[in-house]
């Protein structure tokens, strides 16, 4: 995202002026939001799909499929080769982009909803532990389909070359990540405030 220049982004999209991205979208920041939300909208679609046909159940593996089949069908509608996955994944590592550009997608009503599924179906955990299970999730689900989507552009996938196929890995991952134990905490750790699970979750 810091490497590519306006001029490469104007000739990409077929636009003589070098200042066409700025002229069109305002800010980098502004131009990257919008390419967020352009895919966040058929994501969404994809999600509010999902919710209705599970809104009764309390099985982890039905709400972490609500959390990961939204992303693996889009990215499988997109065709191969796209680089969604890998943009999402560098908006949030990055803290220049992070509350800017995913911030919408990470509170967004259908995705507190997923949140609060899943919640409800994890083992007695303290708020701690299930804030920095969600901390591992969010990085093995878009790290995952990032890594998986440069293996596809570039024709040699090392574990699938379906979608299907690698949101059911991530699946069983997810499930047995949340569903394992919690490490034993010395003293001064385990007094440490909890802060809200729905609220600081940014998946």
């Amino acid at each position: 995202m810091h490497a590519v220049s306006n001029r490469q982004i104007s000739e990409a999209a077929g636009q003589g002026n070098n200042a066409a991205a700025c002229y069109h979208f305002g800010s980098r920041a502004d131009l990257l939001r919008a390419i967020e939300a352009r895919h966040r909208a058929a994501i969404d679609e994809i999600r509010l799909r999902k919710l209705a046909e599970i809104t009764s159940t309390l099985q982890l593996r039905d709400w972490i499929g609500v959390l990961v089949y939204p992303l693996t069908e889009h990215l499988e509608a997109l065709g191969t080769p796209t680089s969604y996955a890998r943009f999402a994944a560098q908006a949030m590592a990055d803290p220049t982009y992070r509350d800017v550009v995913v911030a919408d997608a990470l509170t967004s009503e259908l995705m507190l909803k997923t949140v609060r599924g899943i919640n409800r179906c994890l083992p007695e955990r303290p708020k701690r532990v299930r804030l920095g299970r969600w901390m591992m999730a969010t990085n093995l689900l878009m790290h995952t389909c990032a890594e998986i989507e440069g293996e596809l552009a570039d024709g040699s996938p090392s574990v699938s070359s379906s979608w299907s196929v690698i949101a059911e890995e991530l699946i069983t991952a997810l499930v047995g990540l949340w569903e394992a134990p919690a490490a034993r905490l010395d003293s001064a750790a385990s007094t440490r405030p909890d802060r809200d699970v729905d609220s600081s979750i940014t998946v």
